[in-house]
Formats: C-alpha cells, sequence, structure tokens
C-alpha cells in the first residue's frame, strides 16, 4: 500500500488537481488555477518548489511556482525568443508552448530547464527568476532544414534527461528531430538517432528527422535509455550510440507517447500503446499497460480494471509514472488510474476530470 504522505499531482486542461493518500486512500486535496489548462507540472526534488506552465489561450503561456506545496504561487516571465530569432527565414519565433520542465542536479541549485515549441531550451542559472535561449542548439546546423512539427505546427522539446552523475551531460528529445546529447552543459551537441527509423520519411534512417515522444534515462544505470517512439519502442544500452528497436513482434507497442521505468532493474519497461496517428484513440478500442522484464525481449499486457472494446482514451507522454509505492496514469478523456502492483491491475481515482497532460508524485 502506498504509504500516508503520498502527493499525486495532476496537470488537466482545467487546473492542477492535488491529490493526497490519507487514511488508506486517495483524496481530491485542492484544485489549483481552476479552468485554467496546466500544460506541465515539475517538482523540483531539490528543494520541493513546484512549477507549472499555464497554456493560456488568450494570455499566452504563464510560468508559475510555489515554495510551499500549493499554499502560495509566484508568477515569472515566460521564457522569450530574443527578437532576432528565426523559425525559418522570414518567420520570427515566439513562445507557442511550454512542453517540458527539468531542473539539473544538486551540483547545479540553481539551474533549471524549459523545452518549448518552436523548438527552443531555455536555462536558468538563478532558480527560475528569468530565462535565457540555448543558442548552441538553436543554431544547430540541422534545425531550419531538418526539424519539423509533429502533431503541432513545429518542433517540441518534450523531454529533458539529465544524467544523474553529472547535470553537464544530459539529452533532449524533439519532436521532430530526434535526440541530441550534450556533456558540457549545453555548448555543443551531438545527434543521437542511430539505430532509429522514420517510417513516414522517404528516407526512414534519416540522421535528423526522428519522432521520439517520450525519451527517459535509467536512474541507477544512466547508460540505459529508453524511448517511445512514433515509429516503436527502442533501447540503448551505450548512453545513446545506438538504439534497438524492441517493439513486440506483433507490433501492437509500435505507437504511443507514454513510458514508465523501472527504478531499480533497467531491463523492464511499461507502455501504453495507441492506434497510428491518423486516428489516435486506444489500441483496439481497449486500454492496456504493457510490461518487458527482459530488455523488450518478451512484452505481456495487463488489463484487468480497464475498459475494453469501449475506449477511446489514450495517455500521453508526461502522463503515465511509476513510484515506489505505485504506478499511475490519466487520459485524454480525464480518466485517473492507478495501481498497486506495478500494473497488473488497476483501479480508477476518478472518471471525471478534464484532459490529463501530465502527472508527478511524490512522499510529502
Amino acid at each position: 500500500m502506498p504509504n500516508q504522505n503520498q502527493i499525486l499531482l495532476v496537470a488537466t486542461g482545467k487546473g492542477l488537481v492535488v491529490y493526497r493518500y490519507f487514511q488508506s486512500q486517495w483524496q481530491l486535496e485542492h484544485v489549483h488555477f481552476k479552468g485554467m489548462p496546466v500544460s506541465v507540472i515539475h517538482r523540483d526534488p531539490r528543494h520541493g518548489t513546484w512549477w507549472v506552465a499555464l497554456a493560456h489561450r488568450h494570455w499566452g503561456n504563464k510560468l508559475h511556482y510555489s515554495p510551499d506545496e500549493g499554499k502560495t504561487w509566484k508568477e515569472v516571465a515566460a521564457p522569450k525568443y530574443p527578437p532576432s530569432s528565426e523559425v525559418k527565414p522570414g518567420v520570427p519565433a515566439s513562445l507557442q508552448y511550454i512542453w517540458s520542465i527539468q531542473s539539473a542536479g544538486p551540483d547545479q541549485p540553481e539551474v533549471l530547464y524549459l523545452g518549448t515549441e518552436p523548438g527552443g531550451l531555455f536555462r536558468s542559472d538563478n532558480g527560475g527568476r528569468s530565462f535565457e535561449l540555448v543558442n548552441s542548439l538553436w543554431e544547430h546546423p540541422s534545425r531550419i532544414r531538418q526539424w519539423f512539427g509533429g502533431g503541432r505546427k513545429y518542433p517540441g522539446i518534450h523531454s529533458i534527461v539529465m544524467d544523474p552523475r553529472d547535470s553537464q551531460h544530459f539529452y533532449i528529445g524533439i519532436s521532430c528531430a530526434g535526440v541530441f546529447e550534450t556533456k558540457d552543459g549545453g555548448q555543443t551537441w551531438e545527434v543521437r538517432n542511430q539505430g532509429l527509423h522514420a517510417d513516414f520519411l522517404p528516407n526512414p534512417l534519416v540522421e535528423v528527422g526522428q519522432d521520439p515522444h517520450r525519451v527517459m534515462i535509467h536512474p541507477k544505470h544512466p547508460d540505459v535509455l529508453w524511448q517511445q517512439n512514433h515509429c516503436g519502442v527502442f533501447l540503448s544500452r551505450d548512453g545513446g550510440q545506438e538504439w534497438t528497436d524492441v517493439t513486440d513482434s506483433q507490433e501492437k507497442i509500435r505507437y504511443g507517447f507514454s513510458l514508465a521505468l523501472d527504478p531499480d532493474d533497467p531491463e523492464q519497461a511499461w507502455v501504453i500503446p495507441a492506434t497510428s496517428d491518423d486516428c489516435r484513440v486506444a489500441l483496439d478500442q481497449s486500454l492496456a499497460i504493457y510490461h518487458t522484464l527482459d530488455g523488450g525481449k518478451n512484452w505481456h499486457s495487463y488489463r484487468e480494471g480497464l475498459p475494453q472494446g469501449t475506449c477511446f482514451d489514450i495517455v500521453l507522454r508526461h502522463s503515465l509514472l511509476l513510484s515506489e509505492q505505485f504506478m499511475a496514469f490519466g487520459t485524454t478523456t480525464g480518466n485517473l488510474y492507478f495501481s498497486e502492483n506495478k500494473g497488473q491491475s488497476w483501479q480508477a481515482l476518478n472518471h471525471h476530470l478534464p484532459s490529463i497532460y501530465a502527472l508527478d508524485i511524490y512522499a510529502s
């Protein structure tokens, strides 16, 4: 059973919903930013600060943080592209969406990163009070000609993946461009797409133009990376130098967004597949989570407690998580599920939330 101090943060299309595990059950504690779309939530493990990005339709993107678990909130200026920045020649760059928020490690206590659309990575060196565009990535020679939008108009940086050994070393996942690696805090970048295939392109093996949907690093074995890609599930055991396609033989898990890793075993991963990009609904109109124990050689599906045959939900890239206590996921139609046995069976926590964009969990 989850301990009595678990906090579950749920970023939805109508606010940040907070649950607390109390007296052996989950209880809704509070809704912050009610009615406002929360694109992403991040709890900074270094000091417990909550960060949220709001995607206002009328007022644009906003950035807020709370140092005291939501008791008070402060707004900071959302990042701005420099006036001279262009998405492509003649098209000025402006912030369209904040896809991801990621703190650096304890060796860089004031560093915070934002991944955005149209493909800019922003860095703060003062705890989020201000952000600057990482020009080395924005000026990468592949960006203008080879990066492009996936489900949205422009490229988006959705995954910022820190090496737990060294915050100078991290990866980013870009839809659509691929995986890029830096070993010097973002001064230089290397493309890490070897072994991936973009089946929707004339040349599926193109170096830049791949479409990872979610990229994760194993916390205890950081040379192991996983990704749920537009075209399958891929695994790297050499720090992204080479990716291996570990999609199941029937290609049930070929397409999807979400990914979770076992915190101790780098061979274990979970994904929730969907029907391909032309319609984006639950596979076979059924929710199922697929699990591998052996690095993708074999996959097993779990369905107990999940709707079968009548479901149109999909699970977005930041909406599946696995903690030491339990697993949870939220769907685009506002269904929130949790499992106390690593996904083998599920219980519904709520069927009536707005669209769920992201989850975070911690012990208070």
